[in-house]
């Protein structure tokens, strides 16, 4: 059977450097369509639990359960897709991204009860782990180094657009209660995405794992020169040999363990500030704060805009400002921002003492997290490990993160009954100081420093920047 995934060398005509840098971009665009519906599917359910609830008859744990699935199946997508797109390519793996995220968003839309769409949003969940895995890797894998950092970031920006994209389809279908319609248009994008995949080539750094080098070198001279090109089929080569020699087991001996450990908490620290509780529940404690349903939607709305915004300058700055700074002052701010939302709810004895300052509450609480924690857990995790152990190591900070988002997913609303708004709310910010803490003594500023400088300064031999 003739391949499918390769592609010629190309033709003479615009240099390989210019030509290749729209290549690049374009490839990485569709790739990063995985991160568009991962932002979606996890954000569209925000609005539709306030009409799937009553249809449904859901009582409080049974609409957590709901969202939760999806995680569930984060979870179990995160611990397969590992394994698959080592064995398969990057880009069959992304098609069959697309392919289930297809499935899960129709039979959601035709879930006729509470169990078809746990079940749907479950199937949802293994796209969504399969792309957090695939997307970044594939991506990094095409991209030339100089433009690597930020084209392996545009996969959080498009996890943004795709939060906010599902906010404004929820208020469109507000006055129809249309939630089947808010869940089943997750299959636009993935259409496109599976479209757009079966035109892209697979990733250079697989092929040569796998013993076709021609092929490899073909896909290269598409977006490097002929040197560049096989200057890098050797690095691979170099790389993957390194890597075939660890396992697991020395991730955990104590040269690797303090970067492992700073990897886990920087994913720790991005759940347990409780950034999911806002993103899936916003609508509903809104809602329980008074405001009638397009009221609360439309107020999502706003918080979405500023996630997706804050998110972009973020890009611009990460190379400038550099990650430290961004991660622990956009922290600090995440802290302040929670201890400000438990004081309205305080000081309103159990509902907000201002509804407009529990809207710019959470406005500032998002816009701060969006350039710190939003973009370090992805970021952070590529950079802290040499580049032998990456792939391996960065799966502890990816296992922690869907394990977290899940447990959170799944006690909200029940914590909230349990400890009241405000003691959510300050216990989150609880979290985010112990986390700003490890990280201000632990973590070393990465930018425009080797992987194996920062290795070392993880290992004390040399002061963190």
């Amino acid at each position: 059977m003739a391949r499918t995934d390769t592609v010629l060398p190309p033709e003479p005509g615009a240099p390989p450097r210019k030509r290749g840098r729209a290549a690049v971009i374009g490839a990485s665009a569709v790739a990063a369509l995985g991160g568009f519906l991962f932002g979606y599917d996890t954000g569209i359910i925000s609005s539709a639990l306030l009409y799937i609830a009553p249809e449904f008859h859901l009582s409080s744990g049974m609409q957590q359960v709901t969202v939760a699935s999806l995680l569930l199946g984060a979870i179990v997508g995160v611990l397969v897709s590992g394994a698959v797109t080592d064995a398969v390519g990057r880009r069959r793996t992304l098609l069959s991204a697309a392919g289930i995220f297809t499935v899960g968003a129709l039979g959601c839309a035709a879930a006729p009860n509470d169990a078809v769409l746990i079940g749907a949003r479950f199937v949802l969940g293994l796209a969504i782990g399969t792309a957090s895995l695939a997307v970044p890797a594939y991506i990094a894998e095409i991209a030339p180094k100089e433009s690597r950092g930020k084209l392996v970031s545009l996969n959080q920006l498009m996890i943004t657009v795709g939060i906010f994209v599902s906010y404004l389809v929820g208020y469109a279908f507000d006055d129809s209660h249309g939630w089947r319609w808010m869940l089943g248009l997750g299959a636009v994008p993935s259409l496109l995405m599976f479209a757009g995949v079966l035109r892209l080539s697979e990733s250079p750094r697989w092929l040569l794992t796998h013993g076709r080098p021609d092929e490899a070198r073909a896909v290269l001279c598409r977006t490097r020169t002929a040197e560049e090109a096989e200057r890098e089929v050797r690095e691979i080569e170099a790389l993957a040999a390194q890597e075939s020699k660890i396992g697991y087991r020395d991730l955990l001996r104590p040269a690797m363990r303090p970067a492992v450990m700073l990897g886990v908490v920087v994913a720790a620290t991005n759940q347990l500030v409780g950034v999911n509780a806002v993103i899936y529940y916003a609508p509903t404690m809104l809602k329980q704060a008074g405001f009638a349903s397009s009221a609360a939607i439309l107020s999502s709305l706003g918080i979405g805009l500023v996630n997706m915004v804050l998110t972009g300058i973020a890009l611009l700055l990460v190379d400038r400002v550099g990650r430290r700074p961004l991660l622990l002052g956009g922290t600090g701010v995440v802290v302040l921002a929670l201890a400000l939302l438990g004081a309205l709810y305080l000081f309103g004895g159990g509902q907000p003492a201002n509804s407009g300052l529990l809207v710019a509450g959470l406005c500032l609480y998002i816009g701060a997290f969006a350039p710190s924690l939003g973009l370090a857990i992805w970021l952070i995790n590529s950079e802290i490990f040499p580049t032998a152990a990456r792939g391996k190591a960065s799966s502890f900070g990816n296992v922690t993160h869907w394990g977290l988002d899940f447990a959170i997913s799944l006690t909200v609303l029940t914590t909230i009954q349990a400890l009241t708004p405000t003691g959510l709310f300050w216990l989150y910010a609880v979290f985010g100081l112990l986390g700003v803490g490890y990280l201000y003594r632990k973590l070393p500023e990465t930018k425009g420093r080797s992987l194996e400088d920062i290795s070392a300064s993880l290992r004390g031999e040399r002061a963190a920047a």
